[in-house]
């Protein structure tokens, strides 16, 4: 909008990460049609229009800093992109990330790290703290971000890296 300047290379540290649904649900829905993979439950692709959730989201929040299409290369690609290009880390945390439980299993059973699928349909923003929970409930409210999740939070530490703190306890680069 007018006046308004989201860019990737607004991101502070103290800012929180918010996903706007599940991870993964398009790059497992197409790899399993494309290489004949079937799967006890339908995977579909999540692909959808995100014209009128994120005019939602800029209408309730004016502070946005910016908002990423995690598509080719998933969340890492957009986290990795926007830490280098804002010269800040970024940290994650594994038991945040929202996916679908056949998502996460195919991606088990498969060998591939969620965090690496493409998503179609799905948006990472990147708010003030102070922001982000009113954010997330307006985002709750549309049908596009009823899995909405804060992620992650923009740090000083680590500039130009992304890392994902495991649900144990232990931390690695994404």
């Amino acid at each position: 909008p007018e006046g308004r300047h989201l860019s990737i290379q607004s991101a502070r540290p103290g800012d929180k990460i918010i996903v706007s649904g599940t991870l993964g649900d398009h790059g497992i829905a197409i790899m399993s049609v494309r290489e004949g993979i079937e799967f006890e439950t339908v995977l579909e692709s999540d692909s959808a229009s995100l014209a009128d959730l994120t005019d939602v989201m800029l209408r309730a929040c004016p502070t946005i800093r910016c908002m990423r299409d995690p598509t080719r290369g998933g969340v890492s690609s957009s986290m990795n992109e926007l830490a280098a290009a804002s010269g800040v880390g970024v940290e994650l945390e594994e038991a945040a990330l929202p996916s679908r439980r056949e998502v996460k299993a195919a991606c088990e059973m498969l060998g591939l790290d969620i965090l690496y699928v493409a998503n179609e349909g799905k948006l990472l923003a990147v708010v003030p703290a102070e922001d982000a929970p009113g954010l997330l409930a307006v985002m709750r409210e549309h049908p596009l971000g009823k899995n909405a999740a804060i992620i992650g939070e923009i740090v000083d530490d680590h500039a130009g890296m992304v890392i994902l703190r495991s649900g144990i306890g232990g931390e690695r680069v994404v």
